[in-house]
């Protein structure tokens, strides 16, 4: 009796697995196998360190992005292998396959979330960071399949609406013109709902919450009582119409006693005007405010005068405002415009337009009005902008507009991947300079540095106008996948190159998926 009641268990217990092994791979039978295993691929090279730590959000949309882009690999290469009529297994073979692929892609997800957070702290140790405890690969794993599914039933839905509308016009019409009809067709109208209404709707619904956000008053912000600064009551410009990010940069600038006790010379108080987008409704009339109220402050009394123009949200690194102002014992005046409420990697797509509009605006309201002060009592004039601002306040100006009265000089720190300035002049560089720190003849007008050298050797520095770039490790996206093809990062020896210190720290740069996997 023991005999069978043992037999009749292993029975019911190989009937179980049978079961499960028949939902599984009646589950597999919805994906390609093929598709599914390029997929686990590039979701696990997404995984691997960037040149900039990844918040997990990013990286899940990212992998999730990486996972969808592998599996229309995978499933067009299927299609091809079978167009070519190329052997292929056949059952029960074929089931075993597909099992095998799909526990190894299994293993290989598992190891590489395992592994994405110390690959992450490895990054943000080499940056200067605090190592985080945990990079949450469930969550990542979750906004992967995410990503994934929504992907995966827009193609169900596009193959769906392909086949429906080729079938109807394969009555009247050959079946090779209907078919293409019918991608022509169904691409239009998904173009037309993915553009006119969920692209257009998603970035409007962004647009009202990021104007919500800056319009609250922080509270550990008061309006200040100096006169001299902007949203005081004696102000030009209201501590609203400051903006979130406006309201920070006013109020959290150094003082003269400050700067006095870190140079132990004296010094002035910094003057910081800037002006929110609620402030007026055209970028000429926020222009012409700024002006005002740096004339009311006295800021073309000072030495040095910085147009600074903000990234998309209206931020200001405080950390490079900071230095100048200390660098010039306060004898410095700064003014900026906000021009978006979306964040940078927003605000370049929807609004690119607009944040070069708006810092055109500035620069020939405050360009006109320096140009006529007396050039032996005028402040020097100078631009600034980091990343989003980099760009827009290269093109703020046109160089023939100026070259008979120039201002003295730029600083464009991490211009984006649409910036031509930054472009062409790394592509036109000197022959014997590296496009990681590249020389523009001889660099006497033109500069480039990082973060440990670049104006010593470039050029005179007696040049009466000067760009430097500043090129940071997200700027060198821009050309790294030529960089690493062309050269062996483990070659990149010298102590100076941007990659040194990630290849002597034993991390792999992987030239596509690097760029590829990095939030801007």
């Amino acid at each position: 009796m023991n005999r069978a009641h043992t037999l009749g268990s292993r029975h019911v217990f190989n009937m179980i697995n049978h079961v499960k092994m028949y939902k599984f791979s009646n589950l597999l039978k919805h994906f390609s196998t093929s598709g599914l295993v390029f997929a686990t691929f590039l979701f696990a090279l997404s995984l691997t360190p960037s040149l900039v730590p990844r918040p997990y959000i990013a990286q899940g949309i990212v992998s999730g992005l990486s996972f969808t882009i592998g599996y229309a690999f995978g499933v067009l290469g299927h299609w091809l292998w079978n167009y070519l009529h190329l052997p292929s297994a056949k059952q029960p073979m074929q089931r075993y396959i597909q099992l095998s692929l799909a526990a190894i892609s299994l293993c290989i997800s598992i190891l590489f979330l395992w592994r994405a957070s110390e690959w992450q702290n490895s990054i943000r140790t080499l940056m200067g960071m605090e190592p985080e405890d945990s990079t949450r690969p469930f969550t990542i794993a979750a906004i992967t399949l995410a990503v994934f599914a929504v992907a995966f039933l827009f193609a169900k839905l596009f193959k769906i609406l392909f086949y429906y509308l080729s079938k109807r016009m394969s009555r009247f019409l050959p079946s090779h013109v209907s078919h293409v009809l019918g991608i022509v067709m169904v691409t239009a109208l998904f173009w037309s709902i993915i553009e006119g209404l969920v692209y257009s709707y998603a970035l409007q619904l962004a647009d009202r919450s990021y104007q919500h956000a800056d319009q609250l008053i922080q509270d550990d912000l008061h309006p200040p009582l100096d006169p001299n600064k902007p949203g005081s009551a004696e102000s030009l410009i209201s501590w609203e119409a400051l903006g979130s990010r406006g309201r920070h940069f006013v109020v959290q600038s150094p003082s003269s006693d400050d700067i006095s006790r870190f140079t132990g010379e004296p010094a002035l108080d910094p003057i910081r005007v800037y002006v929110g987008l609620n402030a007026a409704d055209t970028p000429e009339l926020r222009a012409q405010l700024a002006l005002d109220e740096l004339i009311r402050v006295g800021g073309f009394e000072r030495s040095v005068l910085i147009l600074a123009t903000p990234t998309g949200r209206g931020w200001i690194d405080p950390r490079s405002q900071d230095a100048v102002e200390y660098l010039h014992k306060g004898d410095i005046a700064t003014v900026a415009a906000q021009y978006s409420y979306l964040p940078s990697h927003l605000s370049i797509i929807a609004e690119g337009q607009y944040g070069a509009e708006n810092a055109r605006a500035l620069f020939n309201t405050l360009y006109r009005y320096w140009t006529s002060l007396p050039r032996d009592s005028r402040p020097k004039l100078y631009l600034f902008g980091l990343s989003l601002g980099a760009l827009n306040s290269d093109l703020s100006f046109d160089l023939y507009d100026i070259i008979e009265d120039p201002f003295n000089g730029v600083l464009w720190s991490g211009p984006p991947f649409r910036s031509e300035t930054w472009r062409n002049v790394t592509r036109n560089r000197d022959p014997d300079s590296p496009a990681w720190l590249p020389t523009f003849r001889q660099g006497s007008v033109v500069r480039f540095m990082n973060q440990t050298q670049g104006l010593e050797r470039n050029g005179q520095r007696g040049a009466i106008f000067a760009l430097p770039f500043y090129n940071t490790e997200v700027t060198l996206l821009h050309f790294l996948n030529l960089l690493l093809f062309g050269e062996s990062p483990i070659g990149c020896r010298n102590l100076a190159h941007p990659m040194y210190r990630l290849t002597s720290a034993g991390i792999l740069l992987l030239p596509c998926c690097n760029s590829w996997s990095t939030y801007p």
